[in-house]
């Protein structure tokens, strides 16, 4: 409810993944999340490669940084990172 508020006022929604299935179900989702206008996203990269090989999860140490670029409109880059 709160994000569907946030999307009626015309606010940012800003997301931070921590997901086992990013790469593989939930990809669909991610990209059409990331071509929607007031979704942002906190910049992420993959979990463990070698043990967890779909695994997504967002760098939290970036939070605050993304939702002050999202507050201006634009997305924090690079949204992919190591």
């Amino acid at each position: 409810m709160a994000a569907k508020a946030h999307l009626r006022n015309g606010r940012p929604v800003v997301i931070a993944l921590s997901t086992n299935d990013g790469l593989s179900a939930s990809a669909e989702n991610i990209a059409r999340l990331l071509n929607r206008k007031h979704f942002y996203f906190v910049p992420f990269g993959q979990d463990d490669p070698e043990k967890k090989p779909n695994s997504l999860q967002a760098d939290f140490s970036l939070l605050g940084a993304a939702v002050e670029a999202a507050l201006e409109g634009k997305q924090l880059q690079p949204i992919l990172r190591r």
